[in-house]
């Protein structure tokens, strides 16, 4: 196994926890940040700093696992509900270092029911767990709430007490190591965008070769300052807090919340601390560019003045990124110092813990500007056939009906062979068998995670690009595949004045008159968006996608903002759209329906409807496949999720 190399003595650790002890004994870092929380006080615009070192996260960590040990076992499942900031921190790294299972959460509020409940209840079902996390505050309000009888089961703990555990309490974490690496140490939900979220299982020991491969893409060490509001509770959020610890780097977190309300604060944190590395969602850069704040801003005095001549990578995450987009936002913010090479197109996905790969060039030989295919930028830079070492991360394109490899410059699935791979779905041997055992003729013993992405390599240097995924493929009038991106961004270009970006779903559904199946695009309206001639709007879209791709639109839906179906790390969720399309659930503003000739159609103005926003959920993922809620698990004393029953 390969060492890090800041110290000869300075061995990879089999777990991410294992590596604080390791740093707090240190000089150099126990007195180092690890971690800073941004305040940004809503009402007066303050900023405000929350540190916590390297040792005295250590310590803590140490306390809270003795506090959970001191009411569960090591082996049981933990429902993690505590909000956004240093104690979800600290009790992520706790809960491994205890050797439980940790099933992070977003917590719903108790007393609006909606699909944030329907998760949660999800989870509980899909986990059983033996014990919730939260802040104390959250722990009364369920008490009080809908949520209470469907919870009675659970026990529950305030992260506030475990917090606050006296340091001199006997420490109850000589006694073991946490978890192995061979342990589940983490069910982490996919985003949900082709579908109901689904839990993976996730092993100590496959989560710590994650973050090394990421850190070693990155190039990122103890003298990297990471910039995050990503959301803690999974994916690449959760994934930057393990990263931060193994490249010994300070993190900089805030929260989702304060950067949607305040998109520039993203740049001030990173001028402010002069941040070599962000990860963000690929929504980010037209968001900040639309409410962020650029050249006029600051010349007026109208925000603070950001410099980002330190980043040295500008993570790009959510597939497929649009090169027109990023090279905008660097036009823009390259006056303030950012430079195009520090641009990071990334791809990953939580059956491979979270990283995959990058297009980043480190400095040893990179460019200072990336090529494109289709508009998009690349997620990856594959080796040569030639190459003599093996990836570390092997990434292959093949045909989906027969596993072999295809041609570069011919679009297939994207199928990812590693260390990292998760160990499956929780409770759904079937489908786990179907995504995580792909085998290639001829690769007898390799098992690969199947994307259900669709991806192409093109170019001498052997770019992947990430197309689309294989559920959200359109057949045209012309009978060729489109991806439903494309229709979107079609859409959008009509009027980026009207409709919001990131917010418009393209899908087919059945006709209003049959079951006969024509494309729909659903877009949300901007707020103050005039109402009037929406039916030129909708004729507008149609034209648009037509042009573009040879793709006839049959039906376009107006609706308010917000009423789309997207994930937290901002995916719209096409299927989930769909969903609620044939539901009638969206508070449509305006409709326009059209035949299959070239005829203008019909269109229909709608008022407000009672849109319900909640998204049903698929009753297998709820009780698991055979009607049994969890994966085969070990019982009696302890409850440890047995994550090779099934692989």
């Amino acid at each position: 196994m390969a060492t890090e190399n800041y110290d000869p003595c300075y061995p990879d650790q089999l777990a991410v926890h294992r590596y604080l002890p390791l740093w707090a004994r240190m000089p150099a870092f126990a007195a180092k940040p690890a971690f800073l929380w941004a305040d940004d006080d809503a009402a007066t615009g303050a900023m405000s700093y929350t540190a916590i070192t390297y040792s005295e996260l250590n310590a803590a960590v140490d306390r809270m696992a003795s506090g959970l040990l001191a009411t569960l076992r090591r082996g049981d499942t933990v429902l993690v509900l505590a909000s956004p900031g240093l104690r979800l921190v600290k009790l992520l790294f706790a809960c491994q270092r205890a050797g439980l299972t940790a099933v992070p959460v977003i917590p719903p509020d108790p007393s609006r029911p909606g699909p944030a409940h329907a998760h949660l209840l999800r989870a509980v079902s899909q986990t059983r767990p033996s014990a919730a996390v939260a802040d104390a505050r959250y722990v009364t309000a369920v008490a009080s709430s809908r949520l209470a009888a469907a919870l009675s089961g659970l026990r529950w703990l305030s992260v506030d007490e475990l917090d606050e555990r006296e340091a001199g309490l006997p420490r109850a974490m000589a006694g073991h190591a946490g978890c192995g690496a061979g342990d589940a140490y983490l069910v982490q939900y996919t985003s949900g965008a082709t579908g109901v979220p689904k839990p993976v299982v996730v092993t100590a020991g496959s989560a710590a070769h994650n973050v090394r491969a990421a850190r070693r893409a990155y190039d990122l060490g103890p003298g990297s300052t990471i910039v995050s509001w990503l959301p803690q509770y999974h994916d690449c959020g959760l994934m930057f807090l393990l990263l931060t610890i193994v490249s010994g780097a300070t993190c900089v977190l805030a929260s989702p919340d304060s950067f949607l309300r305040r998109p520039r604060l993203w740049l001030e944190l990173i001028s402010e601390f002069k941040a070599t590395c962000t990860p963000v969602p690929s929504f980010t850069l037209p968001l900040v560019l639309r409410r962020g704040g650029g050249r006029s801003a600051s010349a007026h005095g109208l925000q603070r003045p950001v410099q980002l001549g330190s980043l040295r990578n500008l993570i790009l995450i959510n597939e497929p990124i649009y090169k027109a987009c990023v090279d905008e936002f660097v036009a823009e913010f390259g006056r303030h110092g950012l430079r195009s090479e520090s641009v990071s197109p990334s791809y990953g996905l939580a059956e491979n813990c979270t990283f995959v790969s990058t297009a980043w060039r480190s400095t040893s030989g990179r460019v200072d500007r990336l090529p494109s295919f289709k508009k998009l930028l690349p997620s990856a830079r594959l080796p040569s056939s030639r190459a003599h070492e093996a990836s570390e991360i092997e990434i292959v394109v093949v045909d989906e009906k027969t596993g072999e490899p295809v041609r570069d410059g011919t679009e297939g699935e994207v199928w990812v062979s590693s260390p990292s791979n998760a160990s499956g779905y929780l409770g759904h041997p079937s489908a786990s068998h179907e995504a995580f055992c792909g085998r290639m003729p001829g690769r007898a013993g390799s098992r690969f995670v199947r994307t259900g992405d669709r991806g192409v390599v093109t170019g001498p240097e052997r770019y992947l690009y990430v197309v689309g995924r294989s559920v959200d493929v359109v057949v045209t009038a012309l009978n060729s595949r489109v991806h439903a991106h494309y229709i979107e961004t079609a859409a959008l270009e009509r009027a980026p004045d009207r409709l919001r970006g990131g917010c418009i779903a393209a899908f087919t559904a059945p006709t209003t008159t049959s079951s006969k199946e024509q494309l729909c695009v659903v877009a949300e309206l901007q707020k103050g968006s005039r109402s009037d001639d929406h039916t030129s709007l909708c004729d507008g879209i149609r034209r648009s996608v037509w042009e573009a791709g040879k793709v006839r639109v049959g039906r376009v839906l107006l609706v308010q903002s917000g009423a789309v179906p997207k994930t937290t790390s901002g995916k719209v969720r096409r299927g989930a759209a769909r969903e609620k399309l044939v539901a009638r659930r969206y508070p449509v503003v305006f409709e326009a329906l059209y035949d299959d000739g070239d005829g203008e159609g019909s269109t229909r103005a709608v008022g407000d409807e009672d849109g319900e926003m909640e998204e049903r959920c698929a009753a297998s993922w709820m009780a698991g496949e055979g009607g049994v809620p969890g994966m085969a698990t070990t019982l009696g004393a302890s409850c440890r999720i047995r994550v090779q029953s099934f692989l």
